[in-house]
């Protein structure tokens, strides 16, 4: 039997123009490596706590005090939790609230010659960490497209003088997808 591959779209919510990527993931992955594929296709450093929803369940890494209901990502497939046309949401930086939408768009068959996971195409870069959420991130963009906009130099340190919210580059994503994931 071939492997599936799951064709998810990740959409960061509440970012306007919309912020996404699109990754080719084994549906054998557990959620654990679902993790660090949203990480790296979108840019994020992962430096902050991470949850999953799916289907009113809340999947992460498990609390060792016990006072929070979340399953073990390492113990979940993402083949045994969503299919094809499914939605669930991924959650990163419970300060910032970064939530992402995840759209199941495709279940197929692995192609022999491909390397997975991959990330084909995307818009727009990952904010900047710590920015402040979608609120913040309006602000940046606000200032960065405003030469008279009183927070820009704020802004621009803030995000660094490379950073260019337009961009992104599908083949470095991809590399540091199949580097780290």
């Amino acid at each position: 039997m071939s492997r599936q591959i799951f064709q998810l779209k990740v959409s960061l919510v509440g970012t306007r123009p919309s912020v996404w990527r699109r990754v080719l993931v084994p549906g054998g992955y557990t959620l654990d490596r679902v993790h660090r594929v949203v990480q790296h296709a979108m840019g994020w450093r992962d430096c902050h706590l991470h949850s999953f929803e799916i289907d009113g369940r809340q999947y992460g890494e498990p609390d060792p005090d016990g006072e929070l209901a979340v399953r073990d990502e390492l113990d979940v497939r993402l083949d045994a939790v969503v299919g094809k046309g499914d939605r669930f949401q991924y959650v990163y930086d419970f300060g910032d609230w970064w939530e992402h939408d995840l759209l199941v768009e495709d279940v197929c068959a692995a192609d022999p010659d491909e390397r997975y996971p991959v990330c084909p195409v995307g818009e727009r870069a990952c904010p900047p960490e710590g920015i402040g959420g979608p609120a913040g991130h309006a602000v940046l963009l606000a200032a960065l497209a405003d030469p008279e906009h009183p927070e820009r130099r704020t802004m621009r340190d803030w995000a660094g003088p490379g950073f260019d919210p337009a961009a992104f580059d599908a083949t470095r994503a991809t590399t540091l997808l199949r580097r780290f994931c």
